[in-house]
Order: C-alpha cells, then structure tokens, then sequence
C-alpha cells in the first residue's frame, strides 16, 4: 500500500503538476491577454486622446478663424458705422449750408423787395408831387387863361359895347342929319 500510495500520491502530484502547469500557462495566457487588453486600451486611449487633441486642435482653429473673422466683421461694422456717420455728418454740413445759403439768399430778396418798395414809395411820392405841382401849375394856367379870357371878353364886351354906343351915336347922328336935312 506504500507503492500505492507513492504511486497515487506520485500520480496525483504529477496531477497536479500538469494541473499548476496548466494554470500556470492558463495564468501567462491570461496575462498576455491582460497585457494585449492593456496595450490596446492604451492604444485606444492614446489614439482617442491624439484624435481629441487633433480635435482640440481644429476647434482651436476654427475658433480662432471665427475670432478673426468676427473681428473682420466687427471692424467693417464699425467702419460701416463710421462711413455712415461721416456721409451722414457731411450731408448735414451740406444741408446747414444750403439753408444758410437760402437764408442769406432770402434775407437778400426780403432787403431788395423793402428798397424796391421804398423805392417805388419815394417815386410815387415824387411822381405824386410832380403832379401836384402839375396840376397846381395847370390850375394856375387855366385861372390865367380864364382870366386872360374873360378879361379878353369884357374887353370885346366893351368894345363891342363902345363900338354898339359909337354906331347908335352915329346912327342918331346921322339920323339927326338926315331929319335935318329932310325938315329943311
């Protein structure tokens, strides 16, 4: 029994040999596999953080390029903005002058149409006294002329009225010389 029971205790080392060997290889065969899931998780962990990098990267970029072009933006509003204040200002520089300029302008008539219409006024006024005078002095012309007239008719008047007495003081003469002439 003493065979035997090297041989079953022989025969259940060497069990379990080949069982702890099998372990043992189950155990490198593991580990390898460990080893490869480490590797690629490592790989899959480098190649996710190059490909966020890479993407940090382009994000990085394209914000940069956004900022850019942002400022772009912002600069040709402003500079927009700035155009349209300049045009807007010149435009009311324009239009302050054109207003002055019709003011002055309108000022000018108002000042010509005053001196005109006291022109006018001392023209009439002057015309008016020319007609006074001139009436006046036609007044005066027909008062001589009348005058001159009637003076003129009384002087007929008379004349014919001494020239009337002068005939009848010849008629009566004369007839006076015929009665005595006839009654002789």
């Amino acid at each position: 029994m003493s065979l035997n029971k090297n041989t079953i205790t022989s025969s259940s080392v060497s069990r379990s040999r080949k069982t702890i060997a099998q372990f043992k290889a189950e155990v490198v065969e593991l580990e390898n596999q460990l080893n490869n899931q480490r590797f690629e998780k490592q790989q899959c962990v480098q190649e996710a953080v190059a490909a966020a990098h890479q993407e940090i990267v382009q994000l990085k970029r394209t914000i940069t390029a956004l900022r850019d072009e942002m400022d772009n933006m912002k600069f040709e509003n402003q500079r927009g903005v700035q155009e349209a204040v300049a045009n807007a200002n010149s435009e009311i520089v324009q239009l302050k002058n054109t207003a002055s300029a019709l003011r002055d302008e309108l000022e000018n008539m108002r000042f010509e149409k005053q001196r005109e219409v006291q022109e006018a006024i001392a023209n009439a006024g002057d015309e008016t006294t020319q007609l006074k005078q001139t009436i006046t002095a036609l007044r005066d012309e027909m008062d001589n002329v009348r005058f001159v007239h009637q003076t003129e008719l009384q002087d007929q008047n008379r004349s014919s009225h001494d020239d009337q007495k002068q005939l009848q003081e010849t008629i009566a003469s004369l007839r006076n010389k015929m009665e005595e002439l006839n009654g002789r």
